[in-house]
């Protein structure tokens, strides 16, 4: 099996497991965060929606920089204030992602990528590594979320397996 199979069917796995978490973000919070050291439930819920797009921008471009020039910028801050927009931001980002992995070569995926942060280097790592931690950190976040959906009183769904809420096997 292809790399780019591998992380195919992962992007459809996470994929629906993120979906499922962002159709329960309830709507009029998103200033809320747990503690004060914390992201705010709108912010960590855009951020959520939004990282499947950074796939294809990680396929189509050797580098970001999260801190460009002055005036320029790299990254669409539009709110999604509700759960539809989010899924919507969310759905969006996978087709694209879907598009740009088919698309790739194994070659193109052993090629560095770089991150940097007003023009310095932060990081660089070949692509498939960094598509590989780009679905972990997606993971990380979506565990956040789904404790930001309990201390809110919302369900949790399924992840990985049953929640107290949703007893299918995800």
């Amino acid at each position: 099996m292809k790399m780019t199979d591998l992380l195919l069917e992962q992007l459809d796995k996470e994929a629906a497991r993120t979906r499922r978490t962002l159709e329960r973000v309830p709507e009029g919070r998103d200033d809320w965060k747990p503690h004060d050291k914390s992201m705010p439930l709108g912010r960590l819920a855009m951020l959520i929606a939004q990282m499947p797009s950074w796939i294809g921008m990680i396929v189509r471009q050797d580098e970001l920089d999260v801190r460009p020039p002055a005036g320029a910028s790299n990254v669409d801050q539009r709110p999604l204030r509700t759960s539809r927009e989010l899924v919507d931001a969310h759905d969006k980002g996978v087709k694209d992602a879907r598009a740009a992995l088919a698309g790739l070569t194994e070659d193109q995926l052993t090629k560095p990528w770089r991150l940097l942060a007003g023009g310095k280097v932060m990081n660089e790592e070949p692509r498939h590594v960094v598509l590989r931690d780009t679905f972990m950190h997606l993971a990380h976040h979506r565990g956040q979320l789904t404790v930001y959906l309990r201390l809110t009183g919302q369900p949790v769904p399924a992840i990985y397996g049953p929640s107290a809420d949703d007893q299918n096997f995800a």
